[in-house]
């Protein structure tokens, strides 16, 4: 195995306590395990995240709701996660997503024909709906006003589905005092309140993601999304909810013009390893790597890596003479990317590191090299550096 990634159950699981403490007894968190756990794995991810007490885990789309199914069906819990699909259903998926009980997100007739349909073709029970109202970010959801009203009148009247929430997604929730998020708000709300003319009371309400509950703090001119959200799920008589990704696995955005609530007691989850392959002597003169962008300018020890834009790590790490790019850490020391990282194979530095051998563990990501430290040198965001590793996951026990 060239690579491969490390799962800390501890850290997962205290990163979920923390959003949670940071939530509130009064809004539940929403454990976002979509693109396969941000790229550490959702077979490895929820069952730890059940265990912790999770009520919500949300996925991309039906298959990846029935695969975590079946990951968190062998956990101990009493009742299992509900599974939330957050993007909207095609016609093939409808089926899976009655038999398997997933709660899909719908915001058009269209999607909600299919579901009805499956229901009654399959014999089930009224297949619980999550209705997206898009507030301004024109992805997924129905615009408040006519075209909501028109569907909630068909909504109240159907037997195979039934409204059990209603959810919108802010644009900038990582910006303090955000404009656009005060007047999403004010648009969630006129929604909501159409919802309740309909004559349809949802169970639940929720909006908002990681930086929703990490930019939390109340300012003297916003009294926080996490207190609105709370105030408009109660006016409704549901439960207030956010759904939160990226900072389970140890990772915020920077909070624009705030303070951050949850992220300093976030740790990274994932430790990305792989092992030394081949070491070599270079002399003052010697270029290394495509295009010679690195020449060494003294005797220097390379390591060689297995790894490399192939499996996600990135090609702007390479390190040249007039721009140090990327590290990784071995036995707890920096060693610089020298030369460029190319599809399968990146060569290190580890002129100043003693005994350096072939097998040597080597971490790319983790303690000591963060995917915010790629994301700086990639010019990127960490999602997309987490998201982009193919290598893989174990789960360990002990904190890393």
């Amino acid at each position: 195995m060239k690579s491969w990634v490390e799962i800390s159950e501890e850290r997962l699981a205290a990163n979920y306590g923390a959003l949670a403490g940071v939530a509130g007894d009064e809004v539940a968190v929403l454990a976002v395990v979509k693109a396969d756990a941000y790229g550490h794995s959702a077979k490895v991810c929820a069952p730890v995240l059940a265990r912790a007490g999770v009520e919500w885990l949300g996925v991309t789309d039906a298959e990846e709701g029935v695969a975590v199914r079946t990951a968190v069906a062998g956990t101990s819990q009493r009742r299992q996660p509900r599974i939330m699909v957050m993007s909207g259903p095609l016609r093939e998926d409808a089926e899976a997503i009655v038999q398997n009980e997933l709660t899909p997100v719908v915001w058009t007739r269209q999607q909600m024909e299919w579901l009805a349909d499956a229901v009654a073709r399959l014999g089930a029970e009224p297949l619980a709906v999550h209705l997206e109202i898009d507030t301004g970010m024109a992805r997924q959801g129905v615009a408040p006003g006519a075209e909501l009203r028109e569907l909630l009148q068909w909504l109240a009247v159907q037997r195979s589905l039934r409204l059990d929430g209603v959810m919108t997604h802010f644009a900038s929730s990582e910006v303090a005092d955000s404009p656009l998020t005060l007047q999403q708000r004010v648009r969630f709300e006129q929604a909501l309140g159409e919802v309740a003319s309909a004559g349809l009371g949802p169970v639940w309400v929720h909006a908002g993601n990681s930086s929703t509950v990490d930019n939390s703090a109340v300012s003297e001119h916003d009294r926080g999304s996490l207190v609105w959200l709370r105030s408009v799920a109660s006016g409704v008589g549901a439960r207030a909810m956010v759904r939160c990704g990226l900072a389970l696995y140890g990772y915020c955005l920077p909070v624009e013009g705030g303070r951050a609530m949850v992220e300093p007691e976030l740790r990274p989850v994932m430790t990305w390893k792989t092992r030394v392959i081949g070491v070599r002597e270079v002399e003052a003169g010697d270029t290394v790597g495509y295009n010679a962008i690195f020449t060494a300018s003294r005797p220097m020890r390379l390591a060689l890596l297995p790894v490399g834009y192939a499996d996600g790590l990135r090609r702007e790490l390479s390190g040249s003479n007039t721009a140090p790019g990327g590290w990784v850490m071995i036995g707890g020391r920096r060693a610089m990317i020298v030369g460029r990282v190319s599809m399968n194979l990146t060569v290190i530095d580890v002129t100043e590191i003693a005994n350096v051998s072939v097998g040597d563990e080597v971490v790319l990501l983790g303690d000591g090299v963060t995917a915010d430290d790629h994301a700086r040198l990639a010019h990127t965001i960490a999602y997309e550096i987490v998201c982009g590793m193919r290598a893989e996951s174990r789960l360990v026990s002990a904190a890393r």
